[in-house]
């Protein structure tokens, strides 16, 4: 009879759920850690936790019992998901539980900056009536800018637009016709969006293209009195810009439900005027706690009694003996979705995988669901793998065409992805040479050999001596060392294109020199995983 663990304190209707699940045991330990933890996840089958326990490598190793891990929220960081797929452990989230109630605390936020009602009530307990004072602001005819439009952002802008609000919505993964089904205008990217709105919320996960999303330079960009609400997650807001701008009166107002580092009870911005602050409430509900309780308990008891795996995290219904045929072009696709999506940022619309020669007769539809997940891989708050990406790139109204042709041409099989935007389209192609020699061989128009794997520096320019030199005299003297070079170039004396794989990336004082050359067009860092370093749905 399968054994469930409890790890941390789960709502009622998530333990009722698994009391009366038949043939399943579970018993409630919490506040477990360290050899207490790793002896008691021994004795179980599954496992299903909050925030509060932290699963790591060393609580889990050398456990053969244990077969699932259930996170009820949407963050696994506190699960060593690695570890678990090395040892055959199911880890599964509950990615919608949340939604309407961090939705609800940004709109409540939002609201009471605008009408003060903190400050407001605070003068009363000192005994004072400014009525004056604390002259509000309503939201009606006001435009909130929302950066990340899953579902929170979705939740977020349908309740604005019932207060009346102009909505102008960015994410580089939805297309402006899908932006335009929901209701809101479409903003190409952040910086346009900036000038015109009077209040901006984000919904997005915390990567290093959204850390500081908001920081001293975009003060410059924002008009003055907007309003700024993170309920998201800490550092997407530089929170010393933050002070600076509600200095210098650019910022009207700041709502913060999270910080860059948490627990946080002491910070510059809190007690200055115009700030409002709460402690990570946004998915503290009863409600929320009892749907991810039961949503999460579901899915443990689905899988232990069924098998059934919905929102896994950490790995896919791939075979062995699958997996062994295909996974250096699952890899090659991987690293192209990565590549593509860093390489082009607006909004993407259409996506089309050619598979030429040999794999065109495997199962492209994994290869194309790996292309999806390094597309996504740092666009979304939920995790990403090869069983859901295409799902939801499909769900963000961006096509996903995939083409046949088996033909050989240069090489044994070939994957060219072609990612098209409003307003131009990018492609990349890559094969494998041996067992798990990646190789890109083609981007845009030109056709090269260079390593798919750690950071890779592209650079276009016109075709004249001294190109490669020049880079390689900059990057000498700021000590960067070049691992290898490609190049690559349409016609003699025309357009040309450079692939430098660098062993570090570059400062963006090195940066600014290559591009301060006239021949230099356009560069690019591109960070890809290091030489067979996979994710852990294609680890194995």
């Amino acid at each position: 009879m399968p054994k469930v663990i409890v790890l941390d304190t789960l709502a009622q209707e998530g333990l009722d759920l698994l009391s009366a699940a038949s043939g399943i045991q579970h018993e409630v330990r919490t506040g477990l850690k360290g050899e207490a933890l790793r002896k008691a996840l021994a004795e179980f089958d599954g496992a299903i936790c909050r925030s509060g326990v932290k699963i790591t490598a060393d609580v889990l190793e050398g456990n053969h019992r244990l077969r699932a891990i259930i996170r009820a929220g949407v963050g696994t960081d506190n699960i060593d998901s690695k570890t678990a797929t090395r040892l055959g452990i199911v880890v599964m989230n509950t990615p919608a539980g949340n939604t309407l109630s961090t939705a609800e605390h940004t709109i409540a936020m939002m609201l009471a900056l605008s009408r003060n009602i903190a400050p407001a009530y605070q003068s009363l307990i000192e005994g004072k009536w400014d009525r004056n004072r604390y002259m509000g602001t309503q939201l009606a005819d006001k435009t909130l800018g929302i950066v990340g439009l899953g579902r929170i952002g979705q939740a977020v802008g349908a309740r604005a637009k019932a207060l009346q609000m102009r909505v102008l919505g960015f994410d580089p993964f939805l297309s402006p016709e899908r932006i335009a089904e929901l209701g809101f205008e479409g903003a190409a990217s952040v910086a346009e969006m900036l000038p015109q709105v009077d209040y901006l919320t984000v919904h997005t996960p915390l990567t290093e293209e959204t850390r500081n999303l908001v920081g001293m330079a975009q003060l410059k960009l924002l008009r003055p009195g907007v309003r700024l609400i993170n309920c998201a997650r800490g550092g997407i807001y530089d929170e010393a810009a933050l002070v600076e701008g509600l200095k210098s009166g650019c910022v009207a107002g700041v709502a913060l439900d999270v910080f860059a580092s948490e627990p946080c009870t002491n910070s510059p911005l809190f007690g200055m005027p115009g700030v409002l602050a709460t402690p990570h409430l946004g998915a503290s509900t009863e409600e929320a706690q009892a749907q991810v309780a039961v949503e999460g308990v579901g899915l443990l008891i689905d899988y232990l009694t069924t098998g059934a795996i919905r929102h896994a995290v950490n790995m896919t219904p791939l075979d062995a003996k699958t997996l062994a045929e295909l996974r250096g072009y699952l890899d090659v696709g991987y690293r192209l979705g990565l590549l593509l999506a860093q390489f082009e940022t607006t909004s993407i619309k259409r996506c089309t995988l050619e598979y030429r020669g040999e794999v065109a007769g495997k199962n492209i539809k994994l290869i194309t669901a790996s292309f999806a997940a390094g597309l996504l891989a740092h666009a979304l708050e939920e995790e990403i793998n090869i069983v859901n990406a295409e799902m939801l790139l499909r769900e963000r109204g961006i096509d996903l065409v995939e083409q046949r042709r088996s033909d050989t041409g240069a090489f044994a099989s070939l994957v060219l992805a072609e990612v098209e935007t409003e307003k131009k389209t990018h492609k990349a192609a890559g094969t494998v040479f041996g067992l798990d020699m990646l190789r890109l061989v083609q981007l845009d128009n030109y056709r090269l050999d260079a390593y798919l794997d750690g950071v890779l520096m592209v650079f276009t320019h016109h075709d004249v001596p001294g190109i490669i030199g020049m880079v390689g005299t900059i990057f000498g003297a700021h000590d960067i060392n070049i691992a290898q070079m490609a190049v690559g170039r349409a016609t003699k004396g025309g357009e040309a294109i450079g692939v430098l794989n660098l062993d570090q990336a570059p400062p963006q004082a090195a940066l600014d020199e290559v591009r301060a050359h006239p021949a230099i067009k356009s560069v690019s860092v591109i960070k890809l995983p290091p030489a067979g370093e996979r994710p852990p749905w294609l680890a194995g």
